[in-house]
């Protein structure tokens, strides 16, 4: 190369095949430009110099070429004439080296722009030029973000789905083709015991059929935090500061007795609820204390104090559970994933002083107890002295009460360790206390040396608002248990603060997953959210024995049943962990509703105006009643008379629509209509709250008829979703890949029947009330009419259960079945149909994620549930229609017995029931049957061993179900109650007698109505 030019290196673009050469080039006279002389992209630096490629110096010489902005670095020459790019030892170009020595760039675009772009800006721009202003543009300020949704549904894949819908069509027409061929093939040597199986059978068809038909759609759902967090709480023009624009959320905490329902658990539920992930400012927690015990007040209180350390601890180190006690007993590396030095130092703290916190919450009953003493010795003594003293008025040492003291000093307004009138269970005042005020709207950090020895520096400490509720209870009113605590708490919330949105509690569930809430609201905020009434999650439970004896997990229904239904008009309301839109616990319709004709309501019809107003067309419908056109008329007759609730509905509603950020978006908000500040809880709303939960508020209103939980069942919470469902809204069944929340289950056989009995007799009542499925409007899909018209049926299975449970017995006992003989087209149709059953089984397991021993447990414990509480449910459900006799139950005691040796110890405890007596009994005349068949096949003179397969197989069928029931009755070592032996005689003495007596053995044989 020719010395002339040795100075200027001209940078082509770094790709391999457009590298400069390394030989020498004659030198080309003249300084005009080639037509065909394209600029090079800019890759060098701002000080670059333009140059001509073929000659003249700096100097501008060669004018057309001066205009090209080519883009040089010009650089010192070195002693040879190779190439100055960057090589690497093989003699390639090296881009990363150039990249790091040239400061250059990839270019220009959305995968990457450079820090400083001021060498892409264009000259033009440059002193006011085409887009005026001077400034570095940016990406983000050019390219529009695309609109996310924040949830989608995931089909279940095809494969699985289809196949699962074609067995369905195939074991119903085996069934329907089997029935038939049973109904005219009678077996005519034994027509009684024919009959009883044909009407079984038809009612099992029947049932199955309702249980099968609502599974046929099952959906997946999916959430997008991300997009969560980028829609709301990420800075816009409409939110400079980022500050979240999430709607509020009332988080409802429910119990009754600290006896049954440990403080302990219920302060550590509290725990996990103050410290969950979501805004601070826009969480606010309550619990109602229906029993009005200072022994719950007081553990709120220091579960508060404890608080102040726990949550910034679960903040600063991510913490999952945010449950102490689930934290702290978990088995696992603790310091798995955590990244800050003093977090082995912080949770060595964090653990010594929650037992000290466990300790003082377990001391708390003998401090009242002593406080209560202690303050009424002095009462009396200081009576005493004024008496003494000659004051007329003054009342003797026997008359002060017994009161029950708070720590400051005075009466406490509930219920006393000692009643007394206006100090008992169900007679006692008002009490809203708010333990935590509301906390400061901007982030609040922690400040060095603010706690002796954690390091809460850059970490948000604020807590949650927390207000202590217990309702006023008096003699002569009906109170209506769990539902009119709720509705308490619906009230005095609005009051408070008013969150658009509910999530309500047992108080021994807590919160497994802190972002579980978040997940719900992608749901609630998303596209067509705002007709969705309410999200429901699954229901998880620990402490449960490995081999779930007694299917306490109910994975089959919570897995199964209600990932299905979310596919048609949402979930059933099961009770705790469900999250409300508090609209459409008012009683108000959705926004957008359709009605589904036809004689299988295959056509789906949008709700006409003028038909909603005239109440629609059966006049009958009391769900399809709109709202008044003059709502301030009609809202004392329906919320009560409190002029601060009825003016909080329409806040309630406005705040929980979705964002207006799309076309597609209807009944929307704009962003940034929720980062007003929120007002300081006043004296005046304080008192507010304590009227509204007074007992008479509720009088002449549609409180428990069509606004909050609805009355008159003891499952309030499915009649309550029905009644949402009936008025055309939606819900949304929400799995998260790990649990959302957990609670506790009783393991134990009594407690767990017991429990079964309650949901039973539920559906007996919802069955004869008008929550009817058959009473349903047009609003609820044909599909879900179908679902909850199962609820209310499938109690009254126990008296076909139990019939044919005893089936095999009769069969064993007379020496017949229930065909004339094991023909190959009874046993073609019983093959087809039992391989058409576990197919399908095989298929749910795959589309619902269970496991095939829990679909076992959950059989087995159907036939023990069926022949005993279900049984129970169906007669105390007709006592209460026929008679009118009430059912009461006590409360599910949440505490397992503590045993340090074994967990499970519960399980192994034997609390005698007449739920017993029917299982027993099967168990008893099937195994004396077994050895009745067995004996006369063995002495007989022409034995019939086909009967006797039929029967004994038939028979060790039924057993097998019984068997973890007989299990849980040997307890711990096999030990078998001697009460059990007993009843089992006496019952299986009589039944054999019984039999004797009605049909005495002979040496008559008969078949096809002839006698051998």
């Amino acid at each position: 190369m020719s010395g002339d030019y040795a100075n200027y290196t001209v940078l082509m673009p770094p790709t391999p095949d457009n590298q400069p050469y390394g030989g020498a080039a004659p030198a080309a006279s003249g300084g005009g430009a080639k037509p065909d002389d394209l600029p090079l992209p800019p890759y060098s630096s701002s000080s670059s110099k333009l140059v001509n490629r073929r000659g003249g110096g700096d100097d501008g010489s060669g004018g057309g070429k001066m205009d090209r902005r080519l883009s040089t670095a010009r650089v010192t020459a070195p002693s040879n004439s190779k190439s100055l790019l960057p090589r690497t030892q093989t003699g390639d170009f090296d881009h990363n080296r150039w990249l790091f020595e040239t400061k250059g760039t990839y270019g220009i675009g959305n995968a990457y722009w450079p820090q400083d772009n001021a060498a892409y800006a264009n000259v033009d721009d440059v002193g006011g030029g085409r887009g005026g202003g001077g400034g570095a543009v940016k990406m983000e300020d050019l390219v529009d973000k695309p609109w996310k949704p924040l949830s989608r549904k995931v089909p279940i894949p095809p494969g699985i789905l289809s196949p699962y819908r074609l067995l369905v069509m195939v074991r119903f027409v085996a069934l329907f083709l089997f029935l038939v061929w049973r109904a005219t093939n009678p077996n005519m040597d034994a027509l009684w015991l024919w009959g009883i199986s044909i009407v079984c059978e038809f009612w099992f068809a029947f049932s199955w059929l309702l249980d099968q038909m609502p599974k046929l759609n099952p959906i997946n759902r999916a959430a997008d935090l991300a997009a969560l967090r980028e829609k709301f709480e990420t800075a816009t023009p409409a939110n400079p500061t980022g500050r979240s624009d999430l709607p509020g959320l009332d988080v409802f905490i429910s119990t009754a007795d600290p006896y049954k329902e440990p403080p302990l658990v219920t302060a550590n539920t509290l725990l996990s609820i103050l410290a969950t992930d979501y805004p601070v400012e826009k969480l606010f927690v309550y619990i109602s204390d229906d029993g009005g015990a200072l022994l719950t007040f007081e553990a709120m209180a220091e579960a508060c104090a404890f608080a102040k350390v726990w949550v910034p601890f679960c903040r600063k180190h991510g913490i999952e559970p945010r449950n102490p006690e689930a934290y702290f007993t978990q088995k696992g590396d603790p310091t798995k994933g955590k990244k800050w030095p003093d977090f082995v130092m912080d949770r060595r703290w964090i653990k010594r002083e929650y037992d000290e916190f466990k300790v003082r919450i377990n001391g708390l009953p003998d401090l009242i107890h002593r406080r209560a003493n202690a303050m009424n010795a002095r009462e009396r003594k200081l009576a005493r002295d004024k008496q003494a003293a000659g004051e007329a008025d003054a009342p003797g040492p026997s008359a002060v009460k017994a009161a029950t003291w708070i720590a400051d000093g005075t009466h406490w307004p509930g219920t006393w360790l000692d009643p007394s009138p206006d100090h008992g269970k169900g007679d006692h005042a008002s009490i809203v206390q708010v333990m935590i005020k509301n906390p400061h709207h901007d982030v609040v950090y922690g400040e060095v040396g603010e706690y002796p020895y954690l390091d809460m520096a850059d970490i948000d400490v604020r807590i949650p608002m927390f207000a202590y509720l217990s309702r006023e209870k008096r003699p002569g009113y009906d109170h209506n248990k769990k539902a009119g605590a709720m509705n308490a708490m619906v009230r005095a919330s609005a009051i408070l603060s008013n969150g658009p949105f509910m999530l309500n509690f047992d108080c021994d569930h807590y919160i497994y997953n802190c972002h579980a809430i978040r997940e719900a609201m992608c749901y609630m905020l998303d596209r067509g959210g705002d007709r969705i009434c309410y999200i429901q999650f699954p229901q998880r439970f620990e402490g449960i024995d490995p081999s779930d004896r007694y299917a306490n997990h109910n994975t089959v229904f919570f897995d199964g049943n209600m990932r299905a239904l979310d596919g048609l008009q949402g979930p059933m309301y099961v009770g705790t962990g469900c999250l409300f839109r508090r609209y459409a616990i008012y009683g108000f319709n959705p926004p957008r509703a359709s009605e589904y004709r036809g004689a299988y309501g295959q056509t789906k019809v949008p709700i006409d105006p003028q038909y909603a107003r005239q109440g629609g067309r059966d006049g009958g419908v009391e769900d399809l009643r709109p709202t008044s056109e003059h709502p301030d008329h009609e809202a004392p007759q329906r919320f009560g008379k409190s002029k601060m609730f009825i003016e909080s509905i329409a806040v309630a509603e406005y705040q929980g629509r979705p964002l207006q950020d799309h076309p597609s978006v209807q009944n929307g908000r704009p962003p940034g209509a929720l980062l007003m500040l929120r007002p300081p809880v006043d004296a005046a709303t304080v008192a507010e709250s304590v009227a509204v939960i007074s007992c008479w508020y509720e009088d002449s209103t549609e409180w428990g008829q069509r606004v909050g939980w609805i009355y008159g069942s003891v499952t309030e919470d499915v009649v309550t979703g029905y009644r949402m469902h009936n008025r055309g809204w939606r819900s949304v069944y929400c799995i998260t890949r790990r649990d959302a929340f957990r609670g506790t289950a009783p393991i134990n056989l009594t407690d767990r029947l017991h429990q079964v009995l309650r949901w039973a007799t539920g559906s007996v009542e919802i069955f004869f009330s008008k929550n009817n499925a058959l009473l349903a409007s047009r609003r609820l899909k044909f599909l879900q009419r179908m679902a909850y018209l199962n609820v209310g049926i499938y109690p009254f299975t126990s008296l076909f259960l139990i019939m044919y449970c005893l089936l095999p017995a009769l069969s064993l006992f007379s020496g017949q079945f229930i065909v004339a003989t094991l023909d190959p087209t009874f046993l073609c149709y019983l093959l087809l149909i039992t391989t058409t059953l576990m197919l399908l089984c095989l298929l749910e397991v795959k589309w619902s994620g269970i496991g095939l021993e829990e679909w076992w447990r959950n059989e087995q414990f159907w036939v023990i549930g069926g022949t005993s509480a279900h049984l129970a449910a169906v007669l105390q459900g007709l006592l209460k229609v026929v008679a009118g006799i009430e059912i009461s139950f006590t409360l599910t005691a949440k505490a397992a017995a503590e045993d340090d040796d074994d967990p499970f110890a519960e399980l192994y405890l034997i609390k005698w029931t007449s739920l017993f007596i029917p299982p027993l009994a099967v168990i008893g005349i099937n195994i004396i049957a077994l050895v009745v068949g067995v004996s006369r096949a063995v002495y007989a003179e022409i034995p019939q061993y086909s009967k006797l397969l039929g029967g004994g197989f038939f028979s060790f069928w039924v057993l097998a179900h019984y068997y973890p029931f007989a299990k849980g009755l040997m307890g711990r070592r096999g030990r078998t109650p001697t009460v059990v032996y007993v009843w089992a005689g006496l019952i299986s003495i009589t039944v054999s007698l019984l039999w004797i007596t009605i049909s005495p053995p002979d040496d008559r044989i008969t078949q096809g109505g002839i006698d051998m």
